[in-house]
């Protein structure tokens, strides 16, 4: 009884005097295949735990606008942060120039199918009779989904094409539109192509960048955070050059020079 009160005792004694400190995350949809291991790598280096929400950047928007109780915002298109900022809802960190956010990465839009259709990926897909349903994110809250609209329009592709658009929510729901057969092709983001899933079950093509306008993601601090030190440490992590390096594997371009 005595040695089994003293294990007791020994393990109240080694359990920390507080609960971890844990942040909480507004994340765009493109960055669900990226941030996991970001996040667990953090906590490795610092004990912080963050929590993460992923849905597309216009919603997040709205939540942040209601109160909801994020910490840090991480968008995948630099009005939103901006439109938050001039709101007085956050705190732009980047450049050093107050009220910008910080531009943390730059993503990439691509067209992609399944493999075992028998349709392959590429600009003259588009312009097939055979492809009867197109999967996008919505343009009216997603950046992804925008860049789809400009670069069919850009394509001069537009008005075909749209009675065979199935809109998602966002790039994420997109990609499953087309991973379980509810539309023939989607244009998703790179980081959606690059998962092990979407690797084994498909095949992209990169739409050309100069065909819609740069899908730069920003970062910024909610000014109601309570979490100040803890949030700015996840700031300055995402930043550093070995994680900027992991988002190039992922499928997005580092927002820093990495040597």
């Amino acid at each position: 009884m005595m040695r089994h009160l003293i294990l007791v005792a020994c393990a109240i004694l080694a359990a920390p005097a507080f609960p971890a400190q844990q942040i909480r995350i507004a994340a765009a949809a493109d960055l669900e295949p990226v941030l996991p291991p970001i996040v667990e790598q953090f906590k490795q280096a610092t004990g912080i735990n963050a929590q993460v929400t992923y849905q597309a950047s216009a919603a997040l928007t709205t939540q942040i606008q209601n109160g909801a109780p994020f910490d840090l915002f991480l968008s995948a298109n630099l009005d939103y942060p901006r439109k938050l900022i001039a709101a007085g809802l956050a705190e732009g960190l980047g450049d050093g120039t107050a009220g910008s956010p910080i531009v943390y990465a730059k993503g990439a839009l691509v067209l992609w199918t399944r493999k075992d259709g028998s349709l392959t990926p590429s600009v003259e897909l588009l312009r097939n009779r055979a492809l009867k349903r197109l999967a996008i994110a919505n343009p009216d809250r997603a950046p992804y989904g925008k860049a789809a609209i400009a670069a069919l329009q850009k394509l001069g592709l537009y008005e075909a094409l749209k009675p065979k658009f199935v809109i998602a929510e966002n790039i994420s729901q997109a990609a499953q539109f087309v991973d379980s057969g509810n539309a023939d092709a989607g244009l998703i983001s790179l980081t959606s192509a690059k998962t092990a899933r979407l690797t084994a079950d498909g095949r992209y093509f990169e739409i050309p960048a100069d065909s819609y306008p740069p899908i730069e993601q920003g970062a910024v601090l909610v000014s109601r955070t309570q979490q100040r030190v803890a949030a700015k440490k996840f700031l300055v992590f995402l930043m550093s050059a070995p994680v900027q390096e992991q988002l190039r594997r992922y499928g997005l371009t580092p927002g820093r020079r990495v040597p």
